[in-house]
């Protein structure tokens, strides 16, 4: 039995971790410039990805609902308890919470749970991905900046993709099926290509800043429980949707964190080092927490 789950732990992390070593590995030999392709991802496959499942995907059942009331209940509370503890942490609020509220749910999440709970539950994961990076690129952006502008959103693809797969999945519009062999192509190529960037990305680590890389890879998966607790009570879910909750609390920060940083200028060098820190730990919490999981 135990060596049964000791199995089936290692075939669902093996590819995921294995596909971030190939791009981690790719990082120190070719160079860590990425950001053509991670543009490319995130303005068409991901989007791609996204209103895939959306529109095609999701069940027509109450679970969705309840996947994205407990995914948003997690990440309000992970900020909610990480906000006191910024000041004894000596990081700022604006450099600390948006990376223990905001998880790698794109990256980590969707292969992680494609491998751990099969394609037919990987549409509910897709529901909180799409709850987390909603919010990312709305109180995300103001928790970093301090104001957010609507013509952001409506610029940016993925939000557009979201909204128009939500959008199709309300009036039961469908791709026509001569595009989609096309739109499951695109769709394919988001979830290896995020694990890649996410390898090469691992490079950038500051170990100047390895108090703060320490504390965020610890706090972000505690909140992140303390928050799925909280949901699972609230919410009562069935077995599958408290798993999916579950694996969604422990995952580490977004990398998404450390460009939102860069680009309003709050520490990203910090920042950077959470995540990288935080997925490094990652490799330790997530196969114990699938020990319990599964």
């Amino acid at each position: 039995m135990h060596s049964s789950l000791f199995l089936q732990i290692l075939q669902v992390t093996l590819p995921v971790f294995g596909i971030a070593l190939l791009g981690y590995i790719y990082g120190r030999l070719c160079g860590s410039d990425i950001l053509s392709v991670n543009r490319i991802n995130m303005q068409l496959f991901v989007p791609a990805l996204l209103f895939y499942v959306l529109s095609e995907k999701i069940p027509d059942t109450q679970e969705w609902k309840t996947i994205a009331w407990g995914a948003l209940m997690i990440i309000i509370v992970s900020g909610i308890v990480s906000f006191p503890l910024s000041r004894l942490l000596g990081i700022r609020p604006r450099v600390l919470l948006p990376s223990m509220m905001f998880s790698n749910a794109g990256n980590l999440g969707l292969p992680l749970a494609a491998l751990a709970f099969g394609d037919q539950l990987l549409p509910l994961a897709v529901v909180a991905f799409v709850v987390s990076i909603s919010l990312h690129f709305s109180l995300g952006i103001w928790l970093v900046s301090g104001r957010i502008h609507p013509t952001e959103l409506l610029r940016n693809p993925v939000f557009l993709a979201t909204l128009a797969g939500v959008m199709a999945n309300a009036f039961d519009w469908h791709t026509p099926s001569i595009l989609m062999p096309g739109l499951v192509m695109l769709s394919e190529v988001a979830i290896p290509l995020m694990l890649v960037s996410l390898g090469v990305r691992l490079i950038h680590i500051e170990l100047r800043y390895w108090r703060a890389g320490l504390s965020g890879a610890l706090l972000c998966p505690l909140s992140g429980l303390i928050g799925a607790w909280l949901a699972i009570t609230w919410l009562q879910p069935n077995d599958q949707m408290r798993e999916i909750l579950l694996l969604f609390s422990i995952l580490p920060p977004a990398v998404m964190n450390y460009l939102l940083a860069e680009s309003y200028h709050q520490s990203p060098q910090e920042v950077a080092t959470m995540v990288a820190f935080g997925n490094l730990a990652s490799l330790i919490v997530i196969p114990i927490a699938l020990a319990f999981i599964l």
